[in-house]
């Protein structure tokens, strides 16, 4: 197997990738959509974990984005792990830790071991979705990176959309502290699959050299020294409000007290997020390495999400027209995985998993900021979560904004093949 300048592998059989390739994409896509269950979890069963703890809405937003503080900072020393070291042990890492915050978080009667448990899942979920990314730029040619990468992105996505209703059904008729510790079960399944079946693709990593030290502090001054990458990275965080402010904590709560449905029925309204941001991640992921091009269609989807929550939230009207704009602000927000791909496309092959992490890293802070903020104003408001969510569609107009000032960059590590200087 012959590996080029650009870290790339030549696969024999007219450049098909082996086997092991399509492993490695299936229990990394995996992970995701376990990560992104346990990410969510909390907000399936918000009224009986506040009740539970005795928290006030403020501090309940608090105690689930203890996940995110944690995520944060992580993603970028993830990244650097794994453009050094590969990724096949951090997804082990990452999938037990998961797990076992999942698993303290529900067994404890403790508030403070259970914000615990939810910064050691934000620690092994970490790991995730930068390991997703980077199996799949160092499995796969670079013209096929947008699609699976969002491919990865829809599994996730389906993945809370059908678990989100199953788990909302289970927790309604067993209790939310069962369900989390089977949640907790599964992982160590999804461990055993990877301890044994998970192999690292060759790729720039394993022929790496100099020393760690040096290795970090270059790959962080290429990546964070780029005005541009930061740029990006400030407008995935913007576009991915919505998913994780409303689809991962406020949305039921929201139609439970203005549309005043059952918790089942606002968790598969909101469900419809997910099933939209799977359908509309793959289908601009198709697209743009179809047409090789990213920003106009992040333009496009970053303007109708804001205008598809706006609705959502503001326009009176049947459950019938809230689920039709809730499946297309999902559609819409779809196209936020491509923000990934600019960024990555920006710098050398070799710092993949770098300038995915911070790109991540960035965009997680909106959770960070956002979870916590939106209780808030609700607490201001008496209570008015429609009203504190006026922030969803703000920050995905001003995503789009600042897309017309970002010009489009392409490294020539991540041009087609037959484009690529020789």
């Amino acid at each position: 197997m012959k590996i080029n300048a650009a870290g790339w592998r030549d696969h024999p059989r007219r450049g098909q990738p082996p086997k092991a390739a399509w492993v490695a994409f299936a229990i990394a896509s995996v992970f995701f959509l376990y990560e992104f269950v346990t990410r969510v979890e909390p907000s399936l069963a918000a009224g009986s974990i506040k009740q539970f703890y005795r928290l006030s809405d403020a501090r309940f937003g608090t105690v689930s984005s203890l996940f995110f503080w944690v995520y944060a900072p992580m993603q970028i020393l993830a990244g650097l792990l794994m453009d050094r070291y590969g990724a096949r042990r951090y997804v082990l890492l990452g999938i037990f830790c998961c797990a076992a915050g999942v698993l303290l978080f529900a067994a404890t009667g403790n508030a403070m071991l259970a914000a615990l448990g939810r910064m050691l899942t934000g620690f092994g979920a970490s790991f995730a979705f930068v390991a997703a990314l980077w199996l799949v730029n160092h499995w796969f040619a670079p013209e096929r990176f947008a699609l699976l990468s969002s491919t990865v992105n829809a599994v996730g996505m389906l993945g809370a959309a059908i678990g989100g209703v199953v788990l909302s059904n289970l927790i309604a008729s067993a209790g939310w502290r069962p369900v989390f510790v089977a949640t907790a079960g599964a992982g160590m399944v999804l461990f055993l699959l990877a301890l044994f079946f998970l192999h690292d693709p060759p790729s720039p990593a394993t022929g790496a050299i100099s020393p760690v030290a040096t290795h970090f502090r270059q790959s962080l001054r290429a990546v964070i020294g780029s005005r541009r990458t930061w740029v990006i990275a400030l407008i995935g965080m913007l576009y991915y409000v919505p998913v994780n402010v409303y689809g991962g904590l406020w949305g039921t709560t929201e139609l439970i007290s203005s549309r005043h449905v059952s918790a089942v029925t606002a968790e598969a309204l909101v469900s419809l997020i997910f099933w939209g941001i799977a359908a509309g991640s793959v289908f601009a992921g198709w697209l743009s390495d179809r047409l090789g091009h990213r920003k106009w269609l992040l333009f496009a989807g970053a303007l109708f999400t804001a205008l598809a929550y706006a609705g959502a939230l503001y326009l009176p009207g049947p459950l019938w027209l809230e689920a039709g704009l809730l499946l297309a602000a999902g559609f819409f927000g779809g196209s936020q995985m491509l923000t990934f791909a600019m960024a990555k496309e920006g710098q050398a092959s070799g710092l993949t998993g770098t300038v995915v992490a911070f790109t991540n890293t960035i965009g997680i802070a909106g959770a960070m900021i956002f979870q916590p903020l939106v209780g808030y104003l609700a607490d201001l408001s008496g209570g008015d979560i429609r009203r504190a969510l006026m922030v969803v569609p703000l920050c995905a107009g001003l995503a789009a904004l600042l897309l017309l000032f970002l010009p489009e960059y392409r490294h020539p590590d991540h041009q087609p093949r037959a484009h690529r200087p020789t």
